[in-house]
């Protein structure tokens, strides 16, 4: 096996010191742009690649960022370490990723972890509100989405978000709308809620009220559908004609009871969802939902992680409405159409 290249190589074979190799290594501007182009041309000719843990040795950090999320299985959740290992990579910087399973206690050692492997900062989507209160560190940390305890926010504007849901379902002439709410332990459970309801509520006091039902879950499967299969399986006329569901997973629950249960979407029933996850553009019919920016979220947690200094204020980005096909008008009462034929 041959020898791996050293410093010390590239510097004879560039002609140059040890310590101009070593400050060309380490991006400093101020190298001529001649000696830096005879160094780069030795670390291609000779294959070298620099020690990453001699370098996190000397300068108490590594060119990567570790994410932790709440639960990788989320579609929602994997989509978003896509775009933020892409957001790092165009930043020069790789991604260690952690999954928490949604347990503090685990999210809090993945953190630690992170935080003894010297990492250029920490990008964490919280598993609950209240995590990482106390805990200092002495790199970066950034929350994504979900709050961490009380370090800078980059997220959705989850209330505008859901109020254009509302928005839609109301001007479809929706007036029995069931909403199903994301767990109230997360900022954007209770930021979801909040958007909607306050939107269907200034409706009432300027329009039409809505008769608004109001059930809680977690942002999976099988709560959407449990709760939608209680909802769904009453007579015709108690039903809701819409299901605002909290994320898309709750609302493809939604759309599996209504299968199920052989009610027509959307002639019979509309359903919304929250994320724009991949799934919400495969399923049938096509989800009507609420599109949060991933790469735009990814790119900006990424950018002030690696701001010097890091940012340290929130950000909000709004989300947009995506209409698809299982959401619709409610179909008229047989009365009011024997009514209007005669």
């Amino acid at each position: 096996m041959s020898k791996m290249p050293t410093v010390k190589d590239v510097a004879e074979y560039a002609g140059v010191s040890v310590g101009t190799v070593s400050r060309v290594l380490s991006g400093e501007t101020a190298v001529k742009p001649m000696l830096r182009e005879k160094v780069n041309g030795a670390i291609s000719a000779l294959g070298y690649r620099p020690n990453v843990t001699a370098r996190a040795l000397r300068t108490s950090r590594t060119d990567v960022i570790g994410l932790v999320v709440p639960d990788i299985t989320n579609p929602f959740f994997a989509q978003l370490a896509a775009s933020v290992e892409r957001a790092a990579l165009e930043c020069g910087h790789s991604l260690m990723l952690a999954s928490s399973h949604n347990d503090r206690a685990a999210e809090q050692s993945h953190v630690s972890a992170f935080l003894d492997r010297s990492v250029r900062g920490i990008i964490v989507v919280a598993s609950s509100d209240g995590s990482g209160l106390h805990l200092e560190a002495a790199v970066p940390i950034i929350s994504l989405d979900r709050r961490f305890g009380t370090f800078p926010l980059v997220s959705t504007n989850h209330a505008q978000a859901a109020a254009l849901i509302a928005d839609h379902l109301y001007g479809l002439g929706h007036r029995h709308i069931a909403y199903i709410a994301g767990p109230l332990d997360t900022e954007a459970g209770r930021m979801r809620q909040e958007g909607f309801v306050s939107q269907i509520d200034r409706f009432g006091r300027t329009g039409e009220r809505v008769e608004l039902e109001i059930a809680y879950g977690r942002f999976d499967y099988e709560s959407g559908e449990r709760i939608a299969r209680d909802l769904l399986s009453r007579p015709p006329q108690d039903r809701p004609t819409a299901v605002a569901a909290a994320s898309d997973q709750q609302a493809i629950g939604a759309l599996r009871a209504a299968r199920d249960l052989k009610i027509d979407v959307p002639r019979k029933l509309s359903v919304t969802g929250f994320d724009d996850i991949s799934l919400a553009n495969l399923v049938v019919p096509r989800l009507t939902t609420i599109r949060q920016p991933a790469d735009t979220l990814a790119r900006r947690a990424v950018g002030l992680l690696l701001e010097e200094p890091p940012g340290r204020e929130d950000e909000m980005v709004d989300g947009s409405l995506i209409v698809r096909g299982s959401s619709g008008p409610p179909a008229q009462p047989k009365a009011d159409i024997a009514g209007h034929r005669n």
